[in-house]
């Protein structure tokens, strides 16, 4: 109320500000304490003790130009920092090849290390990425991290190709991301087994992942290696068919010959289902369904019983 006083007499003095707005002395000084403090009040002239008001407009430029300023010099040394720091990158890997083979590579400590490399890479892609995820639906967490980050390459152009096994066609989130992923003009396609993770990045930089470690990951630019992963991902590509043809909600015929097959070579479970990309209770479900289907009571009599209607091969 004390700069609506202000605006509306055209001045302030503190006297005046405290006997019309009933305030004591402390009240009023800390309230023009603050107001000039926001730049609403301001000196006038030779006027000992009287301040005018000052537009909000006016304000804001006055307080944030310098912060505006302070942040865009900030950005701007960043940045230099970061294309000086990359501009070491040639040099970094040219001389990492002089050294021993099992060193021409990086290892990415944990999760945060990861996702920060991954998300540089990501924003200086050029042309292409490659993607192998295995193991049936990923989490609905992990898919909204990734989508972002997609869309935006995806939105620059990027060609994105990704492959799944056939059982990511059950999960839900799985599904709903695969859909936002080719309207965005991705491209996704499935397979019945894959037997690890793997990202490449214009066909320069792969990711896949640390031996012995749930967070960490490998990242190498070795031209052989990477060349190699490529050529894998290629072909397993053209093998591969696209996420939502023949979607149904029945266990595909070459899912069941897959579980049946584990199942006869003595698998338990637990590893069929993994090798699958199920949880254990769904395949237990489905190795129950399947059973079922056949009139088998035992696994060597499914296997036995389906040799002729799902052609399995020993």
């Amino acid at each position: 109320m004390v700069y609506g006083l202000a605006v509306e007499e055209g001045y302030l003095d503190a006297v005046t500000a405290q006997e019309k707005l009933g305030l004591t002395a402390e009240q009023t000084e800390r309230a023009i304490e603050t107001l000039r403090l926001l730049h609403l009040l301001r000196p006038m002239g030779d006027a000992d003790g009287q301040l005018v008001p000052v537009s909000p407009e006016v304000a804001a430029a006055q307080l944030v130009t310098p912060m505006e300023i302070e942040i865009r010099d900030r950005r701007q040394a960043v940045e230099q920092m970061r294309s000086d720091l990359f501009a070491l990158t040639p040099l970094y890997f040219e001389r990492r090849k002089l050294r021993r083979t099992e060193e021409a590579v990086d290892v990415l400590q944990d999760t945060a290390e990861v996702l920060s490399v991954l998300a540089e890479i990501s924003a200086r892609c050029r042309k292409e990425v490659l993607t192998i995820q295995p193991g049936g639906g990923r989490p609905p967490t992990v898919l909204e991290e990734a989508f972002p980050r997609d869309e935006a390459m995806l939105q620059r152009g990027i060609k994105i190709r990704t492959l799944y096994q056939d059982t990511a066609r059950f999960s839900a989130a799985t599904r709903d991301y695969v859909k936002a992923m080719e309207e965005a003009g991705g491209e996704v396609r499935t397979v019945k087994d894959l037997f690890g993770r793997m990202l490449v990045f214009d066909r320069e930089i792969v990711f896949i992942p640390s031996h012995g470690s749930a967070e960490g990951a490998i990242l190498t630019r070795e031209p052989s290696i990477v060349g190699f992963l490529c050529a894998f991902f290629e072909q397993t590509w053209r093998s591969a068919v696209p996420f939502f043809e023949s979607l149904a909600e029945d266990i595909p015929n070459d899912v069941k010959r897959s579980i049946l097959q584990l199942l006869i070579d003595g698998h338990k479970d637990e590893v069929v289902a993994r090798r699958m990309g199920l949880s254990v209770r769904t395949c237990r479900r489905h190795i129950a369904d399947i059973m079922q289907e056949i009139g088998a009571e035992s696994r060597f009599q499914a296997g036995y019983l389906a040799a002729g209607r799902y052609s399995l091969e020993r």
